[in-house]
């Protein structure tokens, strides 16, 4: 978003917003010291009294209250640095024009990773970025579904459909280059002499920009809108080019050649996309390993060069050649796009971000991006209350940037090829020489790379607009899937941060690392922390009046953050009970990475289904939520009847919230059937009752 003056009402909102985040900072520090005074006050006099294990649950409580409390003055940061860069961010609309003429603009290849999508899914993602507003741009759909045989059915199908969009959608786009290549041929031939009818050639022009609004007009009203993904994908595609020829309509043009013949070279540019598809699987000499990011490696690896197919006795290879010999080529590239099958880049996505990072003063960008936003309109409560949590993530990732603590946020990124130069390495697959760009030692390769970046001086740069939307999982299978994948990994990576870091001391690397330390260690530390205090039966000495308010202003604002982004403020109630049921989730995926850090055997990567119908959940997590709700309910009953009402109702409360995330978020019902699923699928098959052999009828 940007802003015309700098007194208009969106800034001094703005400024409001960080007064008043200041404000509720004080009061929160305030609230801290206090507890932190009460508990060093009852410190001391363990102390005296010797009383080592009731003093030693004060140290843990402390701790506990400490690292949550650091969670909630780090949002308050990041939301002061969120409406800061917001005031400030200016879009030069006259630098992204001329971009777009360019003819020698940055090459931009868009890699798109699939696997296992749905037809329609990929449809969209691949025209929302073939329809970006960027010259010299290819698109490349990265299938990774399993090379199946025709007989194997349904599986088949899909892969035979994702292999025939790009070609489809390479027709249509060819198709119309060419008309409109023919039309600005045309009109240099007319105009190439002395004379040009300027009132003839606009007259021209608006009867073609009439077409395109009526053509774009013709796809929003015949597109067969099924749910609220569909809704979005036709307002941030079709609308926006619709309302590109319907604002040149009513602006008109100035009255040069030249001007006309940006407005014929715009027409070209739109429907100039190469679109391609490839498939690392096809070759035994590429890697196979099961993740987006050898999905991305395997490709970005061969950028520049020429190969051809060989079959061996191993299976079919991929070797560089000379270009006379090359069954695939693949082009040099300036920056890469990576796309997940599932999202949605606006336009100028490209334009404004490649604009950006070709200024001089951003020459040491490596990686920019703006982190997705949840697609809005979610019918289901799960769906909505996830990608609720969603949008607030963004916002704290627009406030890292401020404080130069980015992480890449692997959903959509822009990136420098000479930035994944630096940080390239060479690997041994299944005996194969292999690059990796990208690192996949965890299932959250996007964060460990931000670090290497970093490392080797790259900046990563958060823009702060909503240009690109991902789809949140509509059910709490899947929701189980990608939340416990996220959850692992961050242990993993700190020692890599650690190293980082203190390579040398100084006040900008502590409050880096102040930001990049909690974005690692919260999930495993916030869930365990949470898990204690709501089990552990801490008594009433450690009742203090101040204790809840170091969390209050956090909650206001959260609730102040989802309301400005387009929820309802009771919704925070909602994350707050998400967030309860997700408690074994995140530990589950917190123990992956102890397992990993033990084993040394990576953690399989698990993607987030998006299938037709509903994902059923693990019954491991369905169990731990019950069991859970029934660990609250209980204990607080207890603490009520030892005469700690404080303790007690909190826990009651906790257990009342948890219920309803059990009964709105998995529901009752859904929850038995999974369980009876799973049961069913782990019982041996029933053995065939005996019957006597059948005698041949001759016989």
């Amino acid at each position: 978003m940007s802003c015309a003056q700098p007194d208009s009402v969106f800034v001094k909102k703005n400024r409001f917003e960080i007064k008043l985040t200041i404000g509720f900072l004080m009061f929160t520090v305030v609230a801290y010291t206090c507890v932190i005074y009460e508990q060093f006050r009852s410190l001391g006099l363990l102390f005296e009294m010797r009383s080592w294990s009731l003093f030693a649950t004060h140290v843990l409580f402390l701790v506990m209250i400490s690292f949550l409390v650091y969670g909630g003055i780090l949002y308050h940061l990041t939301r002061i640095g969120y409406f800061k860069r917001f005031s400030k961010n200016r879009n030069n609309s006259e630098k992204e024009n001329s971009l777009i003429q360019q003819k020698d603009a940055p090459r931009l290849t868009i890699l798109v990773p699939s696997y296992k999508e749905e037809q329609k899914v990929i449809m969209q993602t691949l025209l929302s970025a073939a329809f970006q507003l960027y010259p010299r741009r290819r698109v490349v759909l990265l299938i990774d579904d399993p090379q199946v045989p025709p007989s194997a059915g349904a599986a088949y199908r899909q892969l035979c459909e994702a292999r025939e969009l790009p070609r489809t959608l390479s027709h249509y786009f060819d198709t119309h280059k060419q008309k409109f290549a023919g039309l600005e041929n045309a009109f240099l031939t007319r105009t190439g002499g002395s004379q040009c009818d300027i009132s003839a050639e606009k007259t021209r022009l608006n009867l073609i920009w009439a077409e395109m609004e009526s053509y774009f007009a013709a796809k929003i009203s015949t597109y067969d809108i099924e749910n609220h993904v569909d809704e979005l994908f036709v307002k941030l595609i079709y609308e926006k080019l619709k309302s590109i020829f319907t604002d040149k309509l009513k602006l008109g043009i100035g009255t040069s050649r030249e001007e006309l013949a940006r407005e014929y070279r715009f027409l070209v540019i739109l429907f100039d996309v190469q679109l391609d598809s490839f498939e690392r699987k096809r070759y035994v000499n590429l890697s196979h390993a099961s993740n987006k990011a050898m999905n991305l490696n395997s490709y970005i690896g061969l950028t520049n060069g020429f190969y051809r197919e060989e079959h061996r006795p191993e299976g079919l290879m991929l070797l560089k050649c000379e270009d006379c010999e090359a069954d695939l080529v693949v082009p040099g590239t300036d920056f890469f796009i990576t796309l997940d099958a599932d999202s949605l880049l606006v336009p100028e996505y490209s334009t404004r971000l490649i604009s950006i990072m070709e200024s001089p003063e951003n020459s040491s960008i490596g990686i920019a991006q703006t982190p997705y936003s949840a697609i809005p309109g979610a019918d289901n409560h799960i769906e909505r209350i996830a990608g609720a949590t969603t949008d607030i993530q963004y916002l704290i990732h627009q406030g890292f940037t401020f404080f130069n603590a980015t992480y890449w946020v692997g959903a959509n990124a822009l990136i420098r090829v000479a930035a994944l130069q630096d940080i390239r390495i060479e690997a041994k697959e299944r005996g194969y020489d292999i690059l990796k760009f990208i690192q996949d030692k965890t299932v959250i390769e996007d964060t460990e790379s931000s670090i290497d970046l970093a490392h080797n001086k790259w900046r990563l740069y958060n823009h702060p607009e909503r240009l690109a939307y991902s789809a949140t999982p509509p059910d709490f299978g899947s929701l189980v899937i990608q939340r416990r994948r996220w959850a692992n990994g961050g242990l993993l990576i700190m020692p890599k941060l650690l190293k980082y870091l203190f390579r040398e001391f100084s006040f900008k690397n502590f409050l880096e690392g102040f930001f990049r330390f909690h974005y690692l260690v919260s999930i495993a530390a916030v869930n365990i922390g949470l898990l204690l205090l709501m089990v552990l039966p801490f008594g009433k000495e450690f009742n203090s009046f101040w204790l809840p308010l170091t969390s209050l202003t956090y909650y206001i604002l959260y609730a102040r953050d989802l309301n400005q982004n387009g929820y309802r403020i009771s919704d925070v109630f909602r994350v707050y009970a998400l967030n309860l049921l997700l408690i074994p989730v995140n530990l589950g995926g917190v123990f992956k990475s102890i397992e990993q850090a033990l084993t040394g055997k990576h953690i399989p990567f698990s993607r987030t289904p998006k299938v037709q119908g509903r994902t059923a959940a693990s019954p491991l997590y369905i169990i731990a939520s019950y069991l859970l709700f029934l660990q609250f309910f209980a204990g607080g009953l207890y603490s009520i009847y030892k005469g700690f009402v404080y303790p007690g109702c909190f826990s009651l409360l906790n257990a009342a919230f948890l219920f309803y995330a059990i009964v709105r978020y998995i529901g009752l019902k859904e929850s038995m059937e999974d369980l009876k699923l799973t049961l069913a699928e782990k019982m041996p098959a029933p053995k065939p009752a005996f019957s006597a052999p059948q005698l041949p009828k001759h016989v």
